[in-house]
């Protein structure tokens, strides 16, 4: 028998209408942070006038991955490949291997699925640095699964030689290009893009990005939340908000994932009593979560434990606000569950 072909449900707001296209792409920022517009193109053409080898390639999005404002800047250090990310990788490869410094740009979904054994091959195995910036990374769109890169992590974790980054803001995204620039070896790097908030030296005026290490960004005695990507400002303002139940929130921000610095995690959740809390833009399936508990438990280190992720299942489509809130991103439901689990 045929199976009945059923579309999948249309998004509508509180009015009954449509979603707006502005609602499934909707800023991340807080009210009460400033911005930095296109942080990541600004600063590869700055990188780049440093370094002469570094050129960039896009497949068919380097206005939506911020590299059109290297494109304008160096327009003959610029390749368009067209919407073909297995020749992304493998001209970004081939580039690599005559000398050059190639930062391949296009979507998380279509790097970490359509691209991934390019990348495995041609690049991943051969060790050569290429840098690969993905934009919509998680839940930052409401155009469901087919934009919403909710594994990518767990898919390049388990990849030899590759290094792997969540930058949390604009702070993050201009202190990491220089230095995976500098890196001679292959990235993947989730992208915020935009106007992307200044997070981190709000709170921690001396914070700057360092690969491979994680950073207390705030101090507590009663949780630790240890995160990463735009979760760390979610739990930071979090953090705020439970004080006034007098609840003491320290959180760690973990931006490289992979070399993984579990030394800070380990010392920090060695200071006994704390409930222990993992947050991330990901599923609780091979992400950060995940990463911080066989850390923990391989060495012996058993604190309450706790994970805020996605779930492991294919996501709605809609408003981003209303799913942040459906699958507990947001600040509220945050703050909400570690009340509970205390």
């Amino acid at each position: 028998m045929q199976r009945k072909y059923e579309p999948r449900k249309v998004q509508l707001g509180p009015d009954g209408q449509r979603v707006a296209t502005t609602a499934m792409i909707a800023s991340l920022a807080a009210e009460g942070y400033d911005t930095v517009a296109a942080p990541f193109g600004h600063a590869l053409v700055d990188a780049a006038k440093k370094d002469d080898k570094i050129v960039g390639l896009s497949a068919d999005l380097a206005k939506y991955t911020d590299l059109h404002i290297f494109a304008q800047a160096m327009p003959d250090r610029f390749y368009q490949m067209g919407m073909a990310e297995q020749l992304l990788m493998s001209a970004a490869a081939g580039l690599a291997r005559e000398g050059f410094n190639p930062f391949a740009t296009t979507y998380a979904v279509f790097a970490s699925r359509r691209a991934y054994d390019f990348i495995a091959m041609a690049i991943a195995e051969e060790n050569l640095p290429v840098k690969i910036c993905c934009a919509l990374p998680g839940l930052t769109t409401g155009y469901g699964p087919s934009h919403q890169a909710t594994e990518d992590l767990a898919i390049f974790r388990g990849l030899p030689n590759m290094t792997i980054i969540d930058p949390c803001d604009a702070d993050d995204i201009m202190g990491m290009v220089p230095q995976i620039a500098a890196h001679d070896g292959p990235v993947y790097t989730r992208l915020p893009r935009g106007k992307v908030p200044t997070v981190l030296t709000r709170h921690k005026p001396d914070y700057r990005f360092q690969l491979g290490k994680a950073q207390m960004i705030r101090e507590g005695k009663d949780v630790l939340i240890v995160s990463t990507g735009f979760m760390t400002m979610r739990a930071l303002d979090a953090a705020e908000k439970l004080t006034a139940d007098n609840i003491d929130v320290a959180v760690l921000h973990v931006p490289t994932i992979k070399p993984f610095d579990a030394e800070t995690i380990l010392a920090e959740a060695r200071k006994g009593g704390r409930l222990v809390v993992t947050a991330e833009n990901h599923t609780v399936v091979g992400g950060l979560g995940e990463a911080v508990a066989r850390t923990l438990l391989t060495n012996s280190v058993t604190p309450r434990f706790r994970m805020i992720g996605l779930p492991d299942e294919f996501l709605e489509a809609g408003a981003l606000p209303t799913l942040h809130d459906m699958y507990g991103l947001t600040v509220d439901k945050v703050a909400e569950r570690i009340k509970g689990w205390l």
